[in-house]
């Protein structure tokens, strides 16, 4: 099953890339890029979109990854809480055991 998804994860990659450079020898189109403030000189379309698509992409797991953090956080207190939880209520039952027996 692991080689399975390695190697579909390989063919995703591959096919995005051969995709990506299609496309790059399609759009040779130099366009310039204006931010407002700032216009960039003109490049090819193609290094625009794909530069978009990738920061992008970064920008999205860095976001993930900001959630992941802070539920692996959250979830190591729950964790501990849980644990702490478990040892009193050995003890309370260890307490009621000694008394029932004490009786």
């Amino acid at each position: 099953m692991k080689f399975l998804r390695k190697l579909l994860t390989a063919l995703i990659i591959l096919a995005t890339l051969g995709v990506g450079m299609l496309f790059a020898l399609q759009n040779k189109t130099p366009v310039p890029l204006d931010l407002l403030v700032y216009t960039f000189e003109p490049r090819s379309l193609a290094l625009w979109v794909l530069s978009a698509f990738a920061i992008g992409g970064f920008l999205g797991m860095l976001a993930c990854s900001a959630i992941l953090v802070r539920q692996k956080a959250s979830l190591g207190s729950a964790n501990r809480q849980l644990a702490k939880s478990r040892a009193e209520l050995g003890r309370l039952q260890d307490n009621a055991g000694t008394e029932i027996s004490s009786t």
